[in-house]
This record gives C-alpha cells, structure tokens and sequence, in this order.
C-alpha cells in the first residue's frame, strides 16, 4: 500500500469516528449544560467552594467567576513549582526557576500547556498530576463554559443573565471530561502508554552507558492533554515519545480526541439555540477548513524532491518512521487548528510551505474546529462578522438567530479579533528588534523569524506547540509569552461574555423575506471566505518573511 493511500484511509477513518461520536456527544453536552440537576459529586463540590449553582449570572459576574478562579489557578500552580524541591514525589528534582514557574502555570491555566522545560528532567509526580494534570481539566471545563455562555445568549431573550459559571466549570469536569478520560486512558494502555507512579530508573545499554527513564501517570494525561486540547506533554518530546503515543493505532486515536469535543459542540450549539441547521452550517464550515489543510499539508510533504526523498516516502526529517507523513501531517494540522499544541513531529522541520501550514492554522483564530469551547466562541464571533459584512452589502441592518448585529455587537467582535494579532504582531516585531532574544534562534534567515513569529503565534493563540530551534527558556521569552498566554486566552473571553449579555438582553427579530439565510451552504461560504480574508490581511506581510519566503526559496 502506497503511503498516499494509507494516508487516505487513515482520514477516512477519522472522519467515521467523528461522524459516529458527533450526535451522541452534542446532544449529551447540550443536555449537560441545559440541566437544573445536581449530581451529588457536584454538590459536594459546591459546598466545598461555597458556590450557590442555582443563581443566575449576568455577563460582568460571570466574567468575574472566570477570572477569579483563573487568577487562583496560577498562584496554585506556581506555588506548587516553586515548593517542589521539598515535596514528596519530587523524583530529586529542584524548584522551578521563578520565570520558569510563571510561565508554566500561565501556561496550562490559559489552556496552552507551551513548556519551555524538559518534563522528565523537571517535574516530579506531584506537579504532574496534582497540579499540571488538574489545570488540563479545568482550563478545558473553563473554555466550555465561556462557550455555552455564548450560546445561552444567542438563545434567551430580554434577560442579561447567562447561567452560572461554577455550575457550568463543575458540569463540564464531571459529566463530560472525566468519563471520557477514564475510557481514553484505558484505550491509550492497552495501546501500550505507560501509567505508573515509578522514579527514574536506568534502561538497557546505548553506547557503552545506559540511559535513565521517568516513570509516571501518562497515559491519564495524555488522554486529557488531547480531549481538552491541551497538548503539554509528559514528556519533553510529547506525543513523539513511545510512551505517550506507541503506534498508529494509539496516533490515530490521540487525533480523534483532539476533535471530537469541539466538531461535536456544534450540534450541542444547534439543539441549544433550537435549530439543528445552524449547528450543521458551523460544523460545515469547520470541516471545510480542516479537510482542505489536511489536504494541503500532506500533499507538501509527500511532495519530495531526489532520489533520498523518494526512499523515505517523503520529507520525513523531524518525523516518527512508526507515524510516517501521512500520521504526522494529519496530527499536526489536528493541533495547529485546535487550541492542542501537542507535537508527533517537529514542525521546524516540515517543508517551508509545510511549516507555514502550521502557523496559518493558528494564526485563523484555531476555530476549525478550534480548542474545546474556544474554537466555536471563535467560530461564532467570525459568523457575527461575515452577518455585519453581508448587511454592508445589501444594505440591511445584520441580524444572526434573531438577535441584531448593531454597534454595540459589532465593536466586541472587532475587538476580539484584533487581540490576538495585536499580541503576535507586536511581541514578534520587539523580539526581532532587540539582541537578546534573537540570540536564542538557532538558524538566522526566514526560518529563523518563523521560530520567533512561530513561538507568539503559538503562545497569543493558547496553542502551545513549538517550532523546536527556538530556545525559550530564557527570562525573556518565558516572561513574554507568559504575558501573551494570558492575555491572548482572556481578554477575548471579556468581549465574548459581553456579546453574549448584549444579545441575552434583546429581543428576538422576526425572520422576513430579507433575513439572510445562516444554516445555508451560500452563508458557511461566506463565512470561510471572511475568516481567510481578515487572517490574510492580517497576517500576509509576516507570513511571507519567514514560511512563504523560506518556501519559495527551497
């Protein structure tokens, strides 16, 4: 069998998962979040947090709930690192550097899980499960939340009241992430993924010497590094380790999770808003987007040049030989287009164009299908702004599921997508101005500005993977792209929960002759053609300094 063909069939394959998992999974959500039963599990943890989940929250203290909590979730966390030398479980690994720590915990509370450390050389079992492990569920659970609360106000009418985030935070953890993990990691041992609680032992003979391995709870981790599109892994090589990810079989699967959850919102969105239809047209679009780069990306990479190419079956530098291109290009447009950053390869070693694949997913906002509630809150700002461009057009005040896109709207959703090109941009732009941090580029010339405009695309979009040449751990980079994070992951979601309190609060439009159809394949058109023409605009002149220019040049 040709790897083309293989390649084929294994995205076949992936799309009839999805396809099977996608009705059950969205009406549960749906249901999940619809509820006004509590599971006894959740009211202990109420009454643990001291958190009423029957009262109601307008945008400002629903905001409030995500900050706060967030705001604690780092201080835990970086406490947590700082203090490991002195905890149990620490395998003999110190503290964490203090700009380490800050970046770390920014990391994984903002859904990133970006690791400018080596995970067996830095992070005993405590850090890894009591603290790097938790924040993979709750950062997930928190993106959700947001998600819903959207929903909710394309849904209700004269009400500024979006539900309640802790019931929202807790429901997400207990009824959708947990159960899944616990089947997933399952899966992921009988593949071969180790889950243990063991210390550094040494291994076999390499060389005249041996070679020291962690043990630890990876396959638990891996699966909710997947499933909440987290993507920090265990260890430092991530989903390439064979502890991690062992074979195809396991591969395939890890991809699977990474998608199902986020394609699978949006039905949970159509039953929510009370039209199935409205559901298809976003899935449509984001299908639409994720087959065409999966397409795009493998058909660079099988495209190899000489005689050494065509032994390997293609550009196989940076790339498992037990994954082959076809594993890893459909792994790494999964977790560039999602908010994963989990790596089976090494996208500094892709083709020119391969690697500007890569970043262009990231750089769309990650909304097809996007990270686990970020990418349909994503996907949904974008379908208010391709509405506000087709009232432009026609000359018609734009309206989406009854609710009018006015100013008010129209100025939340222009700043949530100027937020995180400001982000990229602007720390790009200072980091090649100054001599610091340019020193920690491995390779100078286009692939060296992709590393660093690669590494705050990865970090302002919460995605997390890395272009490899890059040295991060610097006081520079771990400090920047620490604020990045931060900032990239919620001042978006400010101007997302206040779209949705200003559209909770109207009331409903009456469809007329003149509405603009949204749950017809002229309007997901639309809606593709906007997203690529604003990242383009957007990201253009700097895309073509590093990966086009890198492209044209090979």
């Amino acid at each position: 069998m040709s790897p083309v063909l293989a390649g084929v069939l294994q995205l076949l394959a992936l799309v009839v998962a999805l396809g099977l998992s996608y009705r059950p999974l969205g009406d549960h959500m749906a249901k999940v979040y619809s509820s006004e039963r509590h599971l006894r599990p959740e009211k202990w943890i109420y009454q643990a947090i001291g958190a009423n989940p029957s009262v109601e929250m307008r945008w400002p203290a629903y905001l409030r709930g995500v900050l706060a909590f967030s705001v604690v979730s780092v201080l835990f966390l970086y406490l947590l690192q700082r203090v490991q030398g002195s905890l149990p479980g620490s395998l003999g690994f110190v503290s964490i550097d203090p700009d380490q720590a800050f970046n770390t915990a920014a990391s994984f509370v903002a859904n990133t899980n970006w690791q400018s450390y080596y995970g067996e050389q830095a992070m005993g079992h405590v850090v890894q499960t009591g603290g790097l492990a938790v924040q993979n569920f709750v950062s997930a659970a928190v993106g959700i939340a947001v998600a819903v609360a959207l929903v909710r106000g394309f849904a209700r009418s004269r009400t500024g009241e979006l539900g309640n985030f802790w019931a929202d935070l807790v429901r997400g953890v207990v009824r959708i992430l947990l159960p899944i993990s616990v089947v997933g990691a399952l899966v992921l041992v009988a593949c071969g993924a180790i889950q243990n609680f063991a210390g550094i032992h040494e291994v076999g003979q390499f060389t005249g010497g041996t070679q020291q391995w962690n043990g630890g709870a990876v396959a638990s981790q891996e699966v909710i590094k997947e499933l909440g599109t987290n993507g920090g892994g265990y260890f430092n090589a991530n989903s390439a380790h064979p502890f991690e990810n062992p074979n195809g079989l396991s591969n395939l699967f890890e991809v699977y999770l990474i998608l199902v959850i986020p394609f699978a919102l949006t039905r949970t969105f159509g039953r929510m808003v009370g039209s199935l239809k409205q559901g298809y047209a976003i899935l449509g679009t984001m299908a639409a987007i994720w087959v065409g780069f999966t397409a795009l990306m493998m058909g660079t990479e099988f495209a190899h040049h000489g005689p050494a190419f065509d032994l390997a079956g293609g550009a196989m530098e940076g790339k498992e030989t037990r994954f082959g291109v076809a594993g890893s290009s459909i792994f790494a447009v999964a977790t560039t287009l999602t908010s994963t950053g989990a790596v089976n390869s090494f996208h500094s070693s892709y083709t020119g164009f391969g690697g500007g694949i890569t970043m262009l997913g990231m750089q769309l906002g990650e909304i097809a299908p996007g990270g686990v509630g970020s990418g349909l809150y994503g996907m949904l700002i974008m379908a208010v702004i391709a509405v506000f461009i087709a009232g432009l057009m026609v000359g018609r005040t734009p309206e989406y599921l009854g609710k009018k896109i006015g100013t008010r709207q129209i100025t939340y959703a222009a700043c949530y997508i100027l937020v995180t090109p400001a982000l990229v941009l602007g720390f790009t732009a200072v980091a090649m101005a100054l001599d610091t941090p340019a020193q920690s580029m491995t390779n100078s010339g286009a692939h060296g500005f992709s590393e660093i405009l690669y590494a705050y695309t990865s970090g302002a979009n919460n995605n997390g993977s890395a272009f490899a040449g890059l040295n991060a751990d610097t006081q520079w980079f771990n400090t920047t792209i620490g604020i990045a994070m931060l900032l990239g992951r919620f001042l978006p979601m400010v101007f997302v929960l206040a779209l949705a309190g200003s559209l909770a609060e109207q009331t409903p439009v009456p469809e007329t002759a003149g509405t603009l159809r949204t749950e017809k394949p002229l309007f997901t058109g639309l809606l593709v053609g906007t997203i690529m023409i604003i990242t383009g605009l957007t990201y253009f002149p700097a895309l073509a300094l590093g990966p086009l220019a890198e492209g044209l040049a090979a």
